[in-house]
C-alpha cells in the first residue's frame, strides 16, 4: 500500500509540473515559436522541473516525519514524473496534431537550421551534418507516436534522475 502522503504529494506536484510545462509551451506558442528551439528555454524548464522535484521530496519527507525509505522516496518522485510527463504529452499531442498540425513542419525546419548551424560551428564533417539532418527529416517527433516515444524516453531519464534523488534524500539507516 502506498502511503497517502506520498500519493497525495506525488499527484499534486505532478499536476503542478504538468501545468507548468503546458504553460511554457503555450507561452512559446503564443509569443514566438522560435523559442521551441532555444537552448535556454530547455535549461530553464529543466531547472524548474528539478526544483519542483526536490521541493516535492523534501516536503514529503517532512510530512511523513518518520523513516523515509529509498522505495518511498523513489515512489513519490515516480508518481510526480509520470503525471507531469503524461499531462505534457497529452497537451503536445493536442497542440501539434489537432490544433496546429502545420506547426510541426515549421518546428522541424527550425530544428534543421539550428542543428546545421550548431554542427558547422563545431566543425563537424559535412557527411556527419548531412546524416544528422537526414535523421531529423525522416522522423516526426511531434506526431502522436513520436510524442509517446519521446515521453517514454523522458520517463526513463526521469527515472534515473529519481533513483539518484531517492539515494540522496532517503532517510539514513540507524545501522549506518
Amino acid at each position: 500500500m502506498i502511503n497517502e502522503v506520498i500519493k497525495k504529494n506525488g499527484i499534486t506536484y505532478g499536476i503542478v509540473a504538468g501545468v507548468v510545462s503546458v504553460l511554457i509551451t503555450s507561452i512559446i506558442y503564443s509569443t514566438d515559436i522560435k523559442l521551441f528551439t532555444a537552448w535556454w528555454v530547455t535549461i530553464m524548464s529543466l531547472v524548474i522541473y528539478i526544483a519542483l522535484s526536490i521541493t516535492l521530496i523534501v516536503k514529503t519527507k517532512k510530512e511523513i516525519n518518520s523513516f523515509f525509505s529509498f522505495k518511498d522516496t523513489f515512489t513519490t518522485y515516480f508518481i510526480f514524473a509520470v503525471i507531469a510527463i503524461l499531462i505534457s504529452a497529452v497537451f503536445n499531442i493536442i497542440l501539434f496534431n489537432f490544433i496546429d498540425p502545420p506547426l510541426k513542419e515549421t518546428i522541424k525546419e527550425m530544428t534543421l537550421k539550428y542543428m546545421a548551424d550548431m554542427m558547422q560551428k563545431m566543425d563537424a564533417p559535412a557527411a556527419k551534418i548531412n546524416e544528422a539532418l537526414q535523421k531529423i527529416k525522416d522522423s516526426d517527433q511531434l506526431s502522436i507516436g513520436g510524442i509517446l516515444k519521446g515521453s517514454a524516453s523522458n520517463l526513463l531519464v526521469s527515472s534515473i534522475f529519481g533513483l539518484i534523488l531517492a539515494a540522496f534524500f532517503k532517510s539514513k539507516s540507524t545501522q549506518e
